[in-house]
């Protein structure tokens, strides 16, 4: 029988799951760049080394790659609730405050479920550039249950228990 794991442990063992069986995640973020450095039930902290391949032609970070983060980083905020299964987008938005910084820097950020609801989850990521300044913040709805059998996953609550694994994945690093 699977255990039990911490919110962190948890949390980071779907972000495993996410580099091993998505096809964006690991080559936009590869297992070694994005990391999950903290977990609290409904709250993830992360972060990522930005290398040449996050930037624009300016050689700062893409504002696709923060997009792309705010979606992980809404799943992984709803997952720090336990659930393995974190839906599908629904809704996602990005306001771009300062720059978030050129290879070599680190990003920091911030993943909040702001409520989880019967039909969808209402996640905020916020990023923090190298000098602490907020360079973006990006909103994330995620929907939760079956609407049609093409769109949606059929509910999110964890059939294993809350923040326990499926198997392939019970070995956590």
């Amino acid at each position: 029988m699977a255990k039990r794991l911490s919110p962190l442990a948890f949390t980071q063992t779907v972000v495993k799951s996410f580099m091993a069986q998505s096809g964006l995640e690991p080559r936009l973020l590869g297992a070694s760049r994005f990391r999950v450095t903290g977990a609290a039930k409904g709250k993830v902290d992360f972060e990522l080394d930005i290398h040449k391949d996050h930037t624009n032609r300016l050689n700062t970070i893409h504002g696709g790659t923060l997009a792309a983060i705010v979606d992980l980083g809404g799943s992984l905020a709803v997952s720090s609730h336990g659930r393995w299964k974190t839906g599908v987008s629904t809704d996602i938005n990005i306001s771009y405050l300062n720059p978030g910084g050129k290879p070599g820097d680190t990003l920091k950020g911030v993943a909040v479920c702001d409520k989880i609801g019967k039909t969808l989850a209402y996640t905020t990521v916020h990023f923090f550039n190298s000098k602490g300044q907020l360079a973006g913040r990006g909103s994330h709805t995620k929907g939760l249950h079956k609407v049609d059998e093409k769109r949606f996953v059929a509910g999110t609550d964890n059939e294993l228990g809350d923040f326990v694994v499926p198997e392939e994945f019970s070995e956590v690093d």
